[in-house]
């Protein structure tokens, strides 16, 4: 089986690299630096990994890679940059955390390709673990509310703080969900405008809001939810993947309750929660 692979920045030699020596294991394709054209690929190319090839890449181009981390997160493509340690360190110092893997240069063809494939494998033993673990938990649930149905007459019904998730990835919705559901009653919305909706007719505890979001973004969303009586009190946590400190800046502009960097730690998030709404 190969791996699909896409390709870019001015490292020409890193590219030659995977077209010429390690086509046995990848299909590759390359792109531009400029982000609709990766976001164009990734949606036909359909990539199993990212990675960007460095030389004395501008700092335009390196932020436009960082901005573009968030969709990679989404689509659970991992990013790795290639190139010399002093353009690495450059990326780095710029897109704090991006990388999920870094590769110095001069390094054998041989051992960057194993480095790579060992990273897909691990990350996708990990998607299967997590299927288990979802799978296991659906049994227990199952387990755990028939207990609950056995006893139901002579137990005191507790009740359970809700919250509303709102995030148009719908696997993240899935997996926080999935996190939550043991202690909290949890509601899911793809988008602003369905949350919105849903708080016209029933109320929650606490929302969980993905900061980047099409047609509504999460700060939009926020400021509709603090103009309104009904919702201005409501405990607000914002879930993203940006890393730049200017716009975490200016989400905590608009005093949410906390913001938690994708992808979620269930522990950080349990606790963040519960620092709020028990």
């Amino acid at each position: 089986m190969k791996y699909k692979v896409l390709l870019t920045g001015k490292n020409d030699s890193a590219i030659d690299d995977f077209f010429m020596q390690m086509g046995d294991n990848f299909e590759v394709m390359t792109t531009s630096a400029r982000y609709e054209d990766i976001a164009r690929h990734m949606t036909y190319f359909m990539p199993d990994i990212f990675v960007y090839c460095l030389y004395n890449e501008s700092r335009d181009d390196i932020v436009q890679i960082a901005n573009l981390k968030l969709r990679l997160s989404k689509a659970n493509i991992p990013l790795v940059i290639i190139g010399l340690k002093e353009d690495c360190d450059e990326f780095e110092k710029i897109a704090v955390n991006a990388a999920n893997l870094t590769l110095y240069r001069p390094m054998a063809v041989g051992v960057i390709q194993e480095k790579i494939i060992s990273l897909l494998k691990e990350r996708r033993f990990m998607e299967v673990v997590d299927i288990q673990s979802a799978n296991a938990a659906a049994a227990r649930k199952a387990a755990e509310q028939q207990a609950a149905q056995q006893t139901a007459r002579t137990k005191e019904p507790v009740q359970r703080k809700h919250v509303l998730v709102v995030d148009d990835n719908a696997m993240m919705l899935k997996v926080i969900k999935e996190h939550l559901h043991d202690k909290y009653d949890v509601a899911t919305a793809a988008s602003g405008k369905i949350a919105l909706k849903f708080l016209e007719r029933k109320k929650t505890d606490l929302i969980l809001l993905d900061y980047e979001m099409p047609d509504e973004s999460g700060p939009a969303v926020l400021e509709k939810l603090r103009a309104s009586d009904e919702t201005k009190d409501i405990p607000v946590i914002f879930l993203t993947g940006v890393t730049e400190s200017k716009k975490i800046k200016e989400a905590l502009v608009l005093k949410p309750q906390s913001y938690l960097l994708k992808p979620v730690d269930r522990e950080k998030l349990m606790a963040a929660i519960a620092k709020e709404i028990g």
